[in-house]
């Protein structure tokens, strides 16, 4: 027999919130400027958290494809590593270079890399007859680099051992290279100027497109051993790319690496290594403490917008109590009890706050379908974007209609009738 009065029970729980609801509704329809009003803050909140969020998600994208990407296993040992202020560029250049004997070293004593390549690069402007292409990167690579660095070949073929063996005066050139300067011409076997030095041209790389609208394409290739016959200085240091043998040896590599150096080049246990070992992660690393920050300021705008559109919520309500006060009155005097005020107007706040987290998520996604459409950067809205700024809207709408909810179950019913009276 006790089934009967907990399905009873159910049954007017859920009348009373259905009527709760369509009372808070019925109020929001009827001031519906005012309403919209309300809710300019919570929509600004959201539509910054959610824009801001959508944003930090497609970059991480963008910089973990196009940055971070430096091949399959692949990290960088260079001079200097990731600068982020004038004292550790300072401090870097103090730094000894790393020569072409140190990527040979490590080529004969690495153990868990599969290959390591190696490469130094200068600018200059590369011309064929009339034509002409500004500030090109000139690269010396060894012949694995494309394996390494996961060039794509459109056109011809990439640098060999043999070219390396024999200091061939040829190149490998990107798209942007083969178009400004050889235009619409066959470019295998013909040959381009860089600087004061003829190269032949035996391949062209397929687009890698640009990053942050700087091009990817715009190089020529050399083998290394050309390269420093003619623009190696003795102030360049050797960049090496190292491919672990697969991911699960990656971080041993590393440490393999960091410990061959630092043996070779006599660095004592306490110093630091006075090289850099650049890794995806430390890319990521650096990446991410930088949308940290932006994120920070993100959500100190947001945490302001949150505050005054929650403290226009609760001034709303409270001059909608002072509205409603012969309704309360008759509610009251009807059966209804205090807990049912209560959450009448906290329904109606909170509804009015979810309300302008919605608006704010579509004028969000809009937004980002907009950065989309004009930008490389594959923006996506994150589900848990969504699901934090509805909690959060909804919350304010809670918390700040509080005091309105109890300031109106607190009336009593005879005065509350004859206040309109």
């Amino acid at each position: 027999m006790a089934p009967a009065p907990l399905k009873l029970s159910a049954t007017q729980a859920r009348v009373a919130l259905g009527e709760t609801f369509r009372l808070a509704l019925d109020a929001l329809r009827a001031h519906k400027l005012r309403s919209f009003l309300t809710l300019v803050g919570v929509i600004l909140a959201v539509t910054t958290l959610v824009s801001v969020m959508s944003v930090i998600n497609g970059l991480n994208l963008y910089i973990s494809d196009k940055v971070a990407n430096l091949g399959a296993n692949v990290f960088v040992v260079d001079r200097s590593g990731i600068i982020t202020n004038y004292d550790e560029w300072i401090k870097s250049r103090k730094r000894p270079i790393l020569t072409l004997d140190d990527y040979e070293f490590l080529s004969q004593n690495l153990r868990l890399a599969s290959q390591v390549g190696a490469e130094e690069d200068a600018n200059s402007d590369v011309r064929a007859g009339k034509n002409l292409d500004e500030n090109v990167t000139i690269s010396g690579v060894t012949p694995n680099y494309a394996s390494i660095r996961d060039f794509e070949v459109a056109n011809g073929r990439f640098l060999t051992d043999a070219d390396e063996d024999h200091r061939a005066q040829i190149c490998f050139i990107g798209p942007d290279v083969a178009k400004k300067v050889l235009g619409d011409l066959d470019p295998i076997g013909k040959e381009i100027r860089a600087g004061s030095e003829q190269y032949q041209v035996v391949g062209v790389a397929k687009a890698r497109g640009s990053v942050f609208g700087q091009s990817q394409d715009n190089f020529v290739l050399l083998p290394l051993g050309t390269y420093r016959k003619a623009w190696h200085t003795q102030q360049d240091s050797v960049d090496m790319f190292v491919q672990a043998r697969d991911a699960d040896f990656f971080e041993a590599s590393e440490d393999e690496v960091r410990a061959l150096l630092r043996a070779r080049r006599h660095v004592s246990y306490d110093d630091p290594d006075n090289f850099a070992i650049i890794a995806p992660s430390s890319i990521m690393g650096f990446w991410n403490k930088l949308t940290g920050n932006i994120f920070a300021i993100a959500v100190s705008l947001t945490s302001i917008f949150f505050v005054v559109g929650g403290i226009v919520i609760m001034n709303i309500m409270l001059a909608s109590v002072t509205e409603r006060t012969r309704e309360i009155g008759l509610r009251k005097s009807l059966g209804a009890r205090r807990r049912h005020i209560i959450m009448q107007f906290l329904v109606e706040s909170s509804f009015l706050a979810a309300v302008g987290g919605i608006i704010g998520i579509a004028v969000a996604v809009a937004i980002a379908a907009l950065v989309r459409a004009t930008t490389p950067i594959p923006i996506t809205t994150p589900l848990n974007a969504v699901l934090i700024s509805i909690f959060l809207a909804t919350s304010v709408g809670l918390f700040f209609g509080i005091f309105p909810a109890v300031r109106a179950s607190r009336l009593e019913p005879i005065e509350a009738l004859r206040a309109e009276a």
